[in-house]
């Protein structure tokens, strides 16, 4: 019987049932039932005393071992057998751990207990967000750089960044006229984006640092770093003009080549036999060459005759060849020059598209003042008259019909004129072409634009749904707003 209330009960060494046993010992005597846990809304990160902050999702092993070290002081008196949260409303700032403990009590009796901790988050500031909202704070910039008219390799890295979210450590992202500055809180952060730009873009990079304040006691030295990255000034569709040794490394291609992509290294293409060669940042620093013409220069012309050549016979120490490409001999005229007789021969890499009386954009050769040191030293026979760039298509239907969208940088503009909105514009237009640039890029659905059948497709690359991404939209009603009921 047990020696407190009388009922019947197994043996156990304080004679006790586990009522009165509860009544007259509490193992939990001593340990916090509530407690407190900082969080800063900025960053979305936990506290860990003293200093570090740590990424922790609701509900995870990280946070249950946070929330466990609050109390592992008073812990250390009884055996811990379990421990999990009990479900609480996302919004209500509260955390509630369920605890099972053991412990030896009268006469060595185990008493096991199973008790809630309440924990309240309090939002508190990390250190990084103060620098980040301070704006002017930072330890080092990254200047990233490229000496062209045309912002499309710019473009193209912006994706980059955001695909692989390199911009969440910046403080400030500040465009100015040649590039972007990226603004870091330590320099190891800044090493780092200057590391993936070299791995992601041609370019070369100089360190500096000046010296901001220093401790003569204890030899602490406070520095602000400068990275200087400049990219190579070569954007796709550029014709430029390689040097004669240059040239005959990369396979004896002709010196007059078109840049067809920028990714990593630059990728040339012959227009007159198809060959290709890449380019990385190295060997341009070595052997620099400059574009021939802005995209400005583009002139449009009307394809009179075409046709397609089969294979031409390598010569010797020739390089690879493109096979997405197909080598083509064509007569084009100027659609400002209809009304006179003028007509220009050339080879072209784009016979695989190209039909008679399709408008294509190209560079005049033959009508310029090509002020290139490579190209006044050539022969003239071997300049081509006419550089065929890409085909053109009704621009205002292509932009109506564009279901898909790309997300940007937040970023301090200094100035939107209308020539980066057509520049941007370009380089959607790139990525509906080129499926190469498009596989490191993510690209959104943007439901706005309903789908249209492709009855009345007018031939212009388009990207199909299956490369796209579903933009994630959380509304009122899916966070279950005033009225509407939850989502599960």
């Amino acid at each position: 019987l047990c020696c407190q209330c009388g009922v019947p009960i197994p043996p156990n060494p304080a004679n006790m049932c586990v009522g009165c046993l509860r009544a007259q010992v509490d193992i939990t005597e001593g340990i916090p039932k509530q407690g407190t846990v900082h969080f800063c809304k900025q960053c979305e990160r936990y506290l860990q005393p003293p200093g570090t902050w740590i990424q922790c999702s609701l509900e995870s092993r990280e946070l249950l071992a946070l929330c466990l070290k609050k109390i592992k002081a008073s812990l250390s008196k009884v055996r811990l057998i379990d421990a999990g949260f009990i479900w609480t409303e996302p919004h209500s700032k509260r955390l509630k751990l369920k605890l099972t403990v053991q412990k030896e009590v009268i006469n060595g009796a185990v008493l096991q207990q199973v008790f809630v901790v309440e924990y309240i988050i309090q939002s508190q500031m990390c250190e990084d967000c103060h620098r980040i909202e301070a704006k002017d704070f930072w330890k080092a910039v990254v200047q990233v750089r490229q000496k062209t008219l045309h912002k499309k390799t710019f473009f193209y890295l912006e994706q980059l960044i955001l695909k692989h979210r390199l911009h969440q450590n910046t403080l400030r992202i500040k465009e100015i006229h040649d590039g972007l500055d990226f603004y870091y809180s330590s320099k190891q952060q800044a090493q780092k984006m200057v590391d993936f730009l070299q791995c992601t873009v041609p370019s070369r990079s100089k360190a500096s640092q000046r010296l901001i304040s220093h401790d003569i006691h204890s030899n602490v030295y406070n520095y602000k770093s400068t990275f200087s990255v400049e990219i190579v000034p070569i954007c796709k569709d550029n014709v430029v003009c390689l040097s004669p040794k240059l040239a005959q490394s990369l396979g004896n291609m002709s010196q007059i080549c078109v840049c067809i992509r920028v990714t990593s290294t630059i990728h040339l293409i012959d227009p007159r036999t198809l060959q290709i060669a890449e380019i990385d940042g190295n060997t341009y620093w070595r052997h620099p060459f400059n574009s021939l013409f802005h995209p400005k220069q583009l002139e449009e012309f009307i394809i009179m005759d075409i046709n397609r050549v089969q294979e031409k016979k390598k010569t010797a120490g020739a390089g690879a060849r493109s096979n997405k490409h197909t080598l083509a001999e064509a007569w084009v005229r100027k659609t400002s020059e209809l009304d006179t007789d003028q007509q220009y021969f050339c080879c072209t890499h784009l016979g695989h598209i190209l039909n008679p009386g399709d408008l294509i954009l190209g560079f005049d050769l033959a009508n310029c003042n090509l002020n290139d040191e490579f190209a006044n030293k050539m022969n003239p026979h071997n300049i081509p008259d006419v550089v065929l760039i890409k085909k053109s298509y009704d621009r205002s239907r292509r932009q109506r019909r564009r279901n898909w969208k790309l997300k940007e940088l937040e970023r301090d503009r200094e100035t939107l004129d209308t020539d980066d909105e057509r520049q941007y514009q370009d380089f959607l237009e790139d990525l509906e072409e080129d499926e190469a640039i498009r596989k490191n890029v993510n690209i959104y659905r943007n439901a706005d634009i309903p789908v249209e059948s492709d009855t009345d497709d007018d031939g212009a690359p388009r990207i199909s749904l299956a490369e796209m991404l579903e933009d994630l939209h959380i509304s009122e009603d899916a966070t279950g707003g005033e009225g509407a009921d939850m989502l599960t």
